[in-house]
């Protein structure tokens, strides 16, 4: 279990990012067209994976764009922006912001990739949701970075995780 903050209130997740170096744990998640994906569908691809709450608060949406502006010059990279949104909420979202570039991916069907992944939400007024990471993975799905932001209303560190890609 890690503890974070949400507005200066201590919040605890289920338990850790995986480790440096580990291999990722694999997950189904939902995309835009409500298939089940896997680690096993960006294969050959580094991985960025920009988990947020929700793409309807503004750091997320600040992240989100950050992100897809590096992925525009970077096509060996995916990035996958994963959260408890709907597939129809983030594809909204997306379209409006003129996002092309990310890849969104709900977690509707299962908590199982947060708990997995050691960000689910345990307690406090948004608990049962993904906290704010950053876990960025190479084209065989080690763990090269990552990155549990300890105030979930603040941004991740751009620059390091970019530069693990």
């Amino acid at each position: 279990m890690a503890t974070i903050t949400l507005k200066g209130n201590p919040v605890n997740t289920n338990g850790e990012l995986p480790a440096v170096g580990s291999s990722a744990p694999d997950f189904v998640l939902v995309d835009k067209d409500l298939n089940d994906v896997s680690l096993a569908d960006y294969a050959g691809k580094k991985k960025l994976l920009n988990i947020v709450p929700s793409l309807d608060t503004p750091t997320c949406q600040v992240s989100t764009h950050k992100f897809n502006e590096h992925a525009k010059a970077h096509p060996d990279t995916v990035i996958l922006v994963i959260s408890c949104d709907l597939p129809f909420a983030q594809g909204r979202f997306c379209g409006d912001e003129g996002l092309d570039n990310v890849v969104t991916l709900s977690l509707m069907r299962s908590r199982n990739f947060a708990k997995d992944y050691g960000v689910l939400l345990q307690d406090g007024p948004i608990a049962g949701i993904a906290t704010r990471a950053v876990v960025v993975l190479d084209e065989n799905n080690q763990v090269k970075y990552t990155q549990l932001v300890a105030e979930i209303a603040d941004e991740p560190d751009y620059e390091v995780a970019l530069a693990a890609l």
